[in-house]
């Protein structure tokens, strides 16, 4: 990251748009919002950073999708060991909504 000289053409507001457009919660939305605004996406400092913050929600987003997707893929693998470990032992497994829905289909009794 390299910082730019402080620029005397970037005003307060500028600051205050740059800033909220990384801000937790609500920075997607400033960030979208300034984009949108013809106003604020003719200040070079707003778009800059409001285009840059897009990019790091839209990183977050994919990273969040992927990190979920891996935990729930990894507990469903743990699952399914402990039902091969059930299903050796002899026994009828009960699988909480599915059980339900194959017999609600006619497809087991």
């Amino acid at each position: 990251m390299t910082q730019q000289p402080i620029n005397p053409d970037i005003t307060s507001d500028d600051k205050l748009w740059a800033m909220l457009s990384y801000a937790p919660f609500i920075g997607f939305w400033v960030a979208l919002i300034a984009l949108l605004m013809e106003d604020k996406k003719s200040r070079p400092f707003i778009k800059y950073h409001a285009v840059q913050a897009m990019a790091v929600y839209i990183t977050l987003a994919i990273s969040m999708l992927i990190l979920i997707g891996f935990c729930v893929a990894s507990l469903l693998w743990i699952y399914q060991i402990y039902l091969m470990v059930k299903v050796n032992q002899g026994e009828y497994i009960e699988i909480p909504i599915i059980t339900d829905f194959v017999k609600k289909q006619g497809w087991i009794s």
